[in-house]
């Protein structure tokens, strides 16, 4: 990535503003609402999934930090909390086996299948979503089929967030949502990281100097975005979180179809 124009550095500079914006607003969307446009600048996936990982890593790390600060505080005797614990340890013991098999290939199957199937599912729960009426298997089975899926999604590339923060919006109070999916996202994307190390790709570390600023640039404006949205009336916030996902899902079909 040492010998594009100009232009090509400033839309990417500008590109990681959003992802850093998403990532902290929504709690997810960072790679698949930014990757998909980062192509047209520079068509590398390699160059940018690094980048964007460890971006991750160190966003989702201030934010489990900062719950912990907040998890000091009292009151009425009983801790706050932005992190659910219980559920995310439950969805990681049914996501960590599919996760492995994707980052190590031991399944293959079609990618575009893959990914078609996935945004078919994410959207007609993202339709819900927006319509206030969020769809709700009550399967415990079929919830954890779709944690599966996202898991060995994730595995293999990083698309499986929808799938995964759809299941999870269900089962995760509002104010837990964003800050749950982000050390669950540190956990998935250490895996990866580690597999991106084991394979020899470059992690251009020299580019991280100007675009971690521009990501951080980002979060905080998507952490202010995050505050007002969650201060909102509930329906809001899921339509708000049904919008994002029927994106992401538009956005993933046309690139598999494609």
């Amino acid at each position: 990535m040492n010998d594009l124009q100009v232009w090509q550095y400033v839309a990417i500079g500008a590109l990681f503003i959003w992802s850093g914006f998403v990532r902290s607003g929504l709690g997810f969307g960072g790679a698949v609402l930014t990757l998909p446009f980062l192509l047209l600048v520079h068509n590398d996936p390699l160059v940018f999934l690094p980048i964007i990982a460890v971006h991750l890593l160190v966003f989702s790390s201030l934010i489990a930090y900062g719950s912990h600060k907040k998890n000091k505080r009292v009151v009425s005797e009983e801790p706050i909390s932005t992190i659910d614990w219980d559920y995310l340890k439950h969805s990681l013991k049914i996501m960590i086996i599919p996760k492995l098999i994707g980052v190590f290939g031991l399944l293959t199957l079609p990618t575009a299948l893959m990914s078609s199937i996935i945004f078919v599912i994410v959207m007609v729960y993202a339709i819900g979503y927006v319509l206030n009426r969020p769809f709700k298997s009550n399967s415990r089975v079929l919830d954890n089929m779709f944690l599966m899926l996202g898991g060995y999604i994730s595995g293999t590339s990083l698309i499986g967030a929808p799938l995964i923060v759809a299941v999870y919006a269900g089962h995760v109070a509002k104010h837990q949502l964003r800050d749950t999916l982000f050390v669950l996202w540190f956990i998935l994307v250490v895996i990866k990281c580690a597999a991106f190390a084991w394979a020899g790709v470059d992690f251009q570390w020299i580019h991280h100097l100007w675009l971690l600023p521009c990501a951080a640039l980002g979060h905080l404006i998507g952490q202010r975005f995050h505050e007002r949205m969650v201060s909102a009336e509930t329906p809001l916030f899921f339509r708000v979180l049904g919008s994002a996902l029927i994106i992401v899902s538009l956005i993933g079909l046309w690139k598999a179809l494609s």
